[in-house]
């Protein structure tokens, strides 16, 4: 892909890359599961990591059958199109993988916040994709600031 067209979607990939970590069915983390902050921190940043390649991939796909470039962004239509093919299950796919982690102890409630917030974000994009147009980010502003706040710097990335 080249960088043009990088940076026409960089603010899909960047809405996509933190989503990428959070949302999910349910509105608690597993607190049983005994993990320490830094197995927590590595274990959700291989998660997001592995997902974040996963989207981009997917999304390079979709740009290239799509004809999209610098010069053609995407269109409400295609937003909307790629949201149900693949970010949207893959953003629940790795929520899953996270809230599976269970939270570090003392961490608790910062990341059943962050994960509830970001499940709150994740529904407002499923209901209007064009949030992912990069220029009505800030559902995912203060989500990316609390995953970096509990250690998912690979989550929280703008």
């Amino acid at each position: 892909m080249n960088k043009g067209l990088i940076a026409v979607l960089a603010g899909v990939l960047a809405v996509a890359l933190f989503v990428a970590g959070c949302g999910s069915d349910s509105s608690t983390t597993d607190t049983t599961a005994s993990i320490t902050k830094a197995e927590f921190v590595k274990q959700g940043n291989a998660i997001c990591e592995e997902g974040n390649e996963e989207i981009e991939s997917e999304f390079e796909k979709f740009a290239k059958e799509n004809n999209l470039s610098e010069k053609k962004a995407p269109t409400e239509a295609q937003l909307e199109e790629a949201s149900e093919e693949f970010l949207i299950p893959q953003i629940t796919k790795q929520v899953e993988g996270l809230r599976a982690l269970g939270a570090p102890s003392g961490e608790e409630e910062k990341v059943n916040t962050l994960l509830d917030n970001a499940e709150a974000a994740l529904e407002e994009v499923e209901e209007d994709p064009s949030l992912l147009s990069g220029e009505n980010s800030e559902p995912f502003e203060d989500v990316n600031k609390e995953a970096r706040a509990v250690g998912l710097t690979t989550c929280g990335e703008e």
